[in-house]
Formats: C-alpha cells, sequence, structure tokens
C-alpha cells in the first residue's frame, strides 16, 4: 500500500487533474524500472505471523534494518511504519506484510541486485532474532483473527470500510502478497496502447505467478486465491476497467473513472481523515463532508489515485498488479516479463496483435479462470497454456531487442531472468501446482513443511 504522495499545490482547474497524469510522460532514454515485492514474515519456533511489537516483531525487524543497514525510519503518530533509502522504501502492508518499493533503475540486472542485497538484509536481521519470511500469494494457513493490524491510520479507515463492501477486502488486506512492476510510458497514446496491454494480458501473469492454493491449512480450489481475493472485494474500484478499450481513452477517461471511484480518506499534518465513501467531484466543488468548505490539492489528486485497485493502473507510471507473491527467481521474473512486452516497440505492437481482438466477456473469463486454474485455464478458443507460451517468446523478443548487459557486459542481455517462467511453460506447472504435488506427496497433508522448505 501506498505513503502519503507529494502531487503538488491546489486544484484550481479540471484540467490540472489530467495533466498529473500527462506529467508522467517521458522520453524511451528515461524509462526505469520499479519492482515491488511483498512477503510474509512469521516467528519460526511457532510458525505463528509477527506482530507489530515485541522481541520477535515487524518492528524489531524495520529497527534492525535502520540501525545495521542503513535505512532512515519513516513514522506516523509516533511509530515506525517505514523505511527509506537510495529511491527505495520498505513499508507495512496492513496485516504485517514487508514490502519493498524499489528505486527506479534502467535495467533488470540493477532490480535483482536489489531485490537479493534486500533480501539479504532482511535475513540478517531476522536470523538473529528468530524470524522467517516467506513469499507467497496468499498465507497458507492464519486465519483472519490471527494476523494483527499494522498501526497506519489509512489500515484502519480501510478495515472498516472494507467490510461494507465486497466479500473479501480484509482478507486480502491481511493474508495476500503480491510482486508487480511500475513502468513508465512516452505519450498518452503510448499510455494508451501499454495499458490495455496490461489489462489484456495480467491474466497471464497471474497464472504464470499462480502461488496460492492453500488458505487456512488446505487447499482452496484455486491456483492464485489472492487472484480470486481481488475479485470480490470492491466492485467499485477492481476488474479489468473495460472503458480502457474504448475508441477515445486517454488520460481524461481515467480521470473520469477516477472521480467515480468512492473516497477513502484525506491526509492533513499527519493524519487520515475518514471521508469513506465520499466524492472527490464534491472535493473540487469544496463540498466533502469530512472537510466542508475546503478544495484538494494535487497531493490529495495522487493519494486518492493510490486507492483504485484495478489489475493494471495508471498514476504517473503503469503498474502491473497482477502477480501473487513468490520465490526470489519470480520476484525478478515478473519485471523481465513485462519490461520485454512494454519497453521494445515491435515486442508491444506483437503483444497488442495477440489481444486487440478480444472482447470484454473473453478478458474477464481469462481473469476468472486464470485464478482458478492457472496455466490450464481457458476463454472459449483461448487456452492459457498456449496463450503463455506466445506471450513469453515475445517478451523474450523484446529484451534480446534491448541488448541491456549486466556482470559487467559478460551477461549480453536480461532474457535470463525469465527462466523461471519458461520452466512454468514447458512443465506446464505453476508454483502452485509444484506446492500442491508437495501437499498431496511428500508432506503428506502437513502444510508446515512450506515454511522450512520454500522461506526466503
Amino acid at each position: 500500500m501506498s505513503i502519503p504522495q507529494s502531487g503538488g499545490g491546489p486544484i484550481e482547474r479540471h484540467e490540472q487533474l489530467a495533466e498529473y497524469l500527462a506529467s508522467g510522460c517521458k522520453p524511451k532514454a528515461d524509462w526505469r524500472i520499479g519492482t515491488e515485492h511483498e512477503k510474509f514474515g512469521y516467528c519460526k519456533d511457532t510458525l505463528k505471523p509477527l506482530p507489530y511489537e515485541g522481541e520477535r516483531s515487524i518492528l524489531a525487524v524495520l529497527q534492525g534494518l535502520r540501525d545495521q543497514h542503513g535505512w532512515a525510519p519513516l513514522e506516523e503518530g509516533g511509530k515506525l511504519i517505514g523505511l527509506t533509502k537510495d529511491g527505495a522504501n520498505v513499508s507495512l502492508e496492513p496485516g504485517g506484510q514487508l514490502e519493498l518499493s524499489g528505486a527506479p533503475v534502467e535495467t533488470i540486472h540493477q532490480t535483482c541486485d536489489e531485490v537479493n542485497d534486500h533480501l539479504r538484509d532482511v535475513k540478517d536481521i531476522a536470523d538473529k532474532i528468530g524470524v522467517g519470511f516467506i513469499g507467497l500469494g496468499a498465507a497458507p494457513i492464519w486465519t483472519h483473527d490471527q494476523m494483527p493490524l499494522m498501526p497506519k491510520g489509512r489500515y484502519k479507515l480501510m478495515d472498516g470500510y472494507m467490510q461494507k463492501v465486497g466479500t473479501s477486502g480484509t482478507t486480502m488486506m491481511r493474508r495476500t502478497c503480491t510482486v508487480q512492476v511500475n513502468l513508465d510510458f512516452a505519450s498518452e497514446a503510448d499510455m494508451v496502447q501499454k495499458l490495455r496491454v496490461a489489462i489484456a494480458l495480467q491474466p497471464v501473469a497471474t497464472a504464470l505467478f499462480a502461488n496460492s492454493p492453500f488458505l487456512e491449512g488446505k487447499p482452496n480450489g484455486h491456483k492464485s486465491w489472492r487472484a480470486r481475493v481481488w475479485r470480490h472485494l470492491d466492485d467499485d474500484r477492481t476488474g479489468m476497467v473495460p472503458f480502457v478499450f474504448e475508441d477515445g481513452f486517454g488520460f481524461e477517461a481515467w480521470v473520469q473513472y477516477a472521480l467515480d471511484v468512492p473516497m477513502y480518506f484525506v491526509y492533513r499534518d499527519g493524519k487520515y481523515i475518514n471521508a469513506l465513501g465520499q466524492s472527490f467531484r464534491d472535493f473540487l466543488k469544496g463540498e466533502l463532508p469530512a472537510l466542508p468548505g475546503e478544495t484538494p490539492t494535487l497531493s490529495d489528486w495522487a493519494d486518492h489515485l493510490t486507492t483504485l485497485f484495478p489489475e493494471a493502473r495508471i498514476k504517473k507510471f503503469i503498474e502491473m498488479r497482477g502477480a501473487d507473491g513468490g520465490p526470489w527467481r519470480r520476484l525478478c521474473a515478473l519485471p523481465a516479463f513485462w519490461v520485454g512486452l512494454m519497453y521494445d516497440q515491435s515486442a508491444l505492437d506483437a503483444a497488442w496483435d495477440l489481444v486487440k481482438g478480444w472482447d470484454a466477456e473473453t478478458r474477464e473469463t481469462l481473469r476468472i479462470e486464470a485464478s482458478r486454474q492457472g496455466l490450464q485455464a481457458r476463454a472459449g478458443d483461448v487456452d492459457m497454456h498456449a496463450l503463455a507460451r506466445e506471450v513469453l517468446a515475445i517478451s523474450e523478443a523484446g529484451l534480446k531487442s534491448r541488448a541491456r548487459p549486466g556482470a559487467g557486459g559478460l551477461v549480453p542481455d536480461e532474457t535470463h531472468f525469465l527462466s523461471a517462467l519458461k520452466d512454468s511453460v514447458e512443465s506446464g506447472k505453476t508454483p502452485a501446482d509444484e506446492l500442491l504435488d508437495h501437499y498431496n506427496g511428500d508432506w503428506n497433508g502437513d502444510l508446515t513443511r512450506i515454511y522450512r522448505e520454500f522461506s526466503y
């Protein structure tokens, strides 16, 4: 979840809303890659989730990173709730999941080095206090009541609201983890093409990265329970946003969509003011019940944009939001997958050619079936396994065309970061399938084995 935004000063013209999005346009030479991933922490002796405070806790991990690895603290209400260093942030998800929001970098080699350094530092602190971390799309055993709510004002407001809309909002907050990548666009037309490809192919990412087949100690009937959770969260702010594919779509159309999404809060003087269910349109007119007579700033607009949760979304960049959290190799594979598709024009055109004939029903069916069946999903004539193979080949070609070397020039490009996904396509098995094989095989139904064998 996002930290408070710094978007700018007063909104005096409606056009500023779209201009804020358009200000993210960059020449190709300035495009960057920002990878984010979340992970669950637990006590090694009890296998229970970490509380916020205590000898073995989220706070102890944050303090260790601050004191021993040079991270600067971020506080809210006098409590340590995040860290920052070198353009990156470590933040807390609602249930105590630890998130790295990486710095904007130029290559997958750099983002993977960043992930590796972060996981090494986290493990250093965790080992000293008897804590472990694991990458999964959903907590495999823990119940809702076992998951603490972190001391952030945003989460307290969201937690109450989530219980009034949809059926799985509090599950999303406390018991899911994702990996995502944030990518740039050059122009409004470039944004439109990239966002359409991103939305249409997000189910492929869901299938390839499916890694949440368990809930409360047993199989849940889905390869990606995390994706299933998002389908039952809040229809006002989630989904496949079909209007993106309509003629004339652009920044202003996204503005109109965002204005129709009910608000969560307004951030003032270090505090979150309850604006649950209220209208940003009213805020623009100075008629927001939470702050009567006051009009918003661009920072308020930036904050509001962080409360939209479709499968891909735009701010000053595009966020790919369809993948489960997972093991180390896949934390590098997710940005490689999307960079290969998005940052080479021939690859982007090829990806668009694949999906431009699909209708909204096909896209939605793929979304649903990807969460249920992973690579075995089908939507009409679209076979997910065959589609994933084709999309992965396009991504690999895009990375080859980028030709960004690593390891001092010894590695010619970034294609090797796709190896985990290529293995899945060749075997037909996602991480969820492999976990289920263990559960039904050598684990003999003992799901506690997942912590010992799949932690970082």
